[in-house]
């Protein structure tokens, strides 16, 4: 793991190192020698449990087409009915609005730094973890911070929106 925030490294990473600096984030995001593009491959390479990979999902509201992050634990699938009750309708982002919307690739979506704020809910069910790890703007960036961290960087509501 490399904890270098060069010039070299991509954009998305390089935004996201910014972002947290300038919040006063005290973990410095983390460059791994591999590629952490699902939340099994960011926990193996971590050496920590699936569920304390807090991984991004996006939508598209429909009424609006503004992009809705949901950032839930590793271990978990979230549900789109629950997320809707919560946001207007959502359908599913492909990887050109995800890129377009939040200035980020599928695999690398981080909770901060985005391009254009998006609508954002974080699971409850990470609360289940002390320490958890997210998406630093590229597959192979990530960052350590607790649940409690990431409501106060992003300002996101928890909310239930994982099946039952």
């Amino acid at each position: 793991m490399s904890t270098d925030v060069s010039i070299d490294r991509p954009e998305g990473f390089r935004r996201v190192s910014e972002t947290l600096a300038a919040l006063g984030h005290p973990h410095v995001p983390v460059f791994l020698e591999v590629t952490a593009r699902t939340a099994q491959e960011a926990a193996d390479a971590l050496g920590v449990q699936l569920g304390q990979i807090a991984k991004s999902v996006v939508f598209k509201r429909k009424q609006d087409s503004v992009a809705v992050l949901v950032v839930t634990s590793g271990d978990l699938r979230v549900d789109v009915d629950k997320v809707a009750g919560l946001t207007g309708p959502v359908g599913r982002a492909d990887a050109d609005f995800v890129k377009a919307s939040t200035g980020f690739t599928i695999g690398g979506v981080s909770p901060v730094g985005h391009v254009t704020p998006p609508v954002m809910l974080i699971d409850r069910e990470l609360l289940r973890f002390e320490e958890i790890w997210a998406a630093a703007g590229h597959p192979n960036g990530v960052f350590k911070l607790s649940p409690t961290q990431l409501q106060a960087l992003t300002g996101a509501p928890l909310a239930d929106v994982t099946p039952t």
